[in-house]
């Protein structure tokens, strides 16, 4: 793609006011588990029975490491893998992500290696393949796959992050099960999940999950939910047999610790950075309102949205840049159609990976969302700013918002500056820090 910073385009943006806006800052309730207690914290929750005895010495322990930007999830992992070597057993840990890191062994090792998990740092082997072990049909009439090597392990521990999804409802999410039906499903069963469309992702996902507990060796999960500030908040072990009465439970909290933007509208929103470490979809839906799927809803409701650059932890997967209305150059040239398009053929949703206007600067990106707009003024044109849909802590308003946040109209929002124009560097990147 040709894109030309200085052409027709450039011209018929560069007239364009952005408005002045200032830093703001966002509180939400705070319940944390500090990286330095993690460790011990897995540890006497492992050591309760059922979960200890379940571990014994000698077991070939397979643990599972996902492919989402979960917070200290190194930390995480490595705890559960000495948990499991202090009961005289021996830890692997299989890469449990779908078609992620291009739907290949060494891709997933790629993704998690991004996220610090290595031989080295886990002090045990990592067993990454494709290979699956066809277990049976779900009662959806799903077939039911499951990475071998975690299947011809004596036992598997679910370690995974529990959280809404960003494209569905229903009891089951993005948690444990989904770990199971998706995650060590591999590429085939994260298709077969998926393959019926999104309307029936939230009847597969516990049918099939069910056939995994019966018939894998499933000792426990140990899910953890974050708070609003990306922060761990919450480690609980789950027996394979309590599975599927304790997740729905625990996915009600991980609602309630969500974050959101709490103006709730705006015109148009800017994102300095997008990725896999942030969301399955680049950003979280149900913080930015960019939903791929009519089966979600819920965020800030924009009618506008622009994405700066793609994180390097993506390694090229922009799934999700189809939500954007506008991308810069960066973001484009940033893509891998090998690493995205697998992702995005597994789970049938095509409109995350649709490329949206592509501008030559991150000025031009954010000029193209306000010249677009329709039905509002564009001299009081509401513009919003977050860093990434994780850390949304502080943000960025245009100065539209400043007298009703000086007026304490949303409560937990609170003014840290004035309004004072962005500024972009000679190549039109945007250089004014949030913080």
């Amino acid at each position: 793609m040709n894109i030309v910073n200085g052409g027709t385009v450039s011209k018929l943006l560069s007239g364009v006011p952005i408005p002045r806006m200032f830093r703001a800052k966002q509180t939400f309730p705070r319940e944390v588990i500090s990286p330095e207690e993690i460790p011990a914290k897995i540890f006497t929750e492992l050591s309760r029975e059922p979960f200890a005895s379940k571990v014994k010495p000698g077991m070939s322990i397979a643990i599972t490491a996902g492919s989402r930007g979960v917070a200290n999830v190194a930390v995480i992992t490595r705890a559960v893998a000495d948990f499991v070597k202090s009961r005289g057993a021996t830890p692997f840990i299989v890469p449990a992500m779908g078609s992620h890191g291009g739907a290949t062994a060494e891709g997933q090792l790629e993704v998690l290696e991004g996220y610090g998990i290595t031989p080295a740092t886990m002090g045990c082997e990592i067993r990454s393949s494709m290979e699956t072990v066809h277990l049976g049909v779900s009662d959806t009439g799903q077939n039911v796959y499951i990475d071998r090597n975690a299947y011809e392990s004596d036992g598997i521990i679910v370690s995974c992050r529990l959280k809404p999804h960003n494209a569905f409802r229903g009891p089951y999410e993005s948690g444990p099960c989904k770990m199971m039906a998706v995650g060590l499903g591999k590429q085939k069963g994260a298709e077969q999940v998926h393959g019926a469309g999104m309307g029936h992702i939230a009847e597969n996902i516990p049918s099939i999950a069910r056939v995994i507990l019966e018939k894998a060796p499933v000792l426990f999960a140990i899910p953890c939910i974050e708070n609003a500030y990306d922060e761990t908040c919450r480690l609980e072990a789950i027996g394979a047999p309590d599975i599927m009465k304790r997740e729905p439970e625990l996915l009600k909290f991980a609602f309630s610790q969500m974050p959101k933007i709490l103006a709730e509208e705006c015109d148009v929103l800017i994102v300095d950075e997008t990725g896999k470490n942030y969301s399955g979809t680049g950003v979280d839906p149900n913080i930015t309102g960019t939903f791929s799927t009519e089966y979600a809803t819920g965020g800030v409701k924009v009618q506008r949205t622009c994405f700066l650059r793609l994180s390097e932890e993506s390694h090229g997967n922009a799934l999700g840049v189809g939500l954007a209305s506008v991308i810069t150059k960066r973001f484009y040239d940033a893509i891998d159609p090998e690493k995205m398009y697998p992702n995005c053929i597994t789970s049938t949703v095509l409109a995350s990976a649709r490329i949206p206007c592509v501008v030559a600067t991150d000025k031009e990106a954010v000029q193209m969302c306000i010249r677009t707009c329709t039905d509002i003024d564009k001299n009081c044109v509401r513009v919003i700013r977050i860093p990434n849909s994780l850390h949304i802590g502080h943000i960025m308003m245009s100065e539209e918002y400043y007298d009703d946040v000086m007026a304490g109209k949303w409560e937990g929002l609170t003014a840290e500056s004035k309004p004072e124009e962005l500024a972009f560097d000679g190549e039109g990147n945007l250089v004014t820090p949030i913080i």
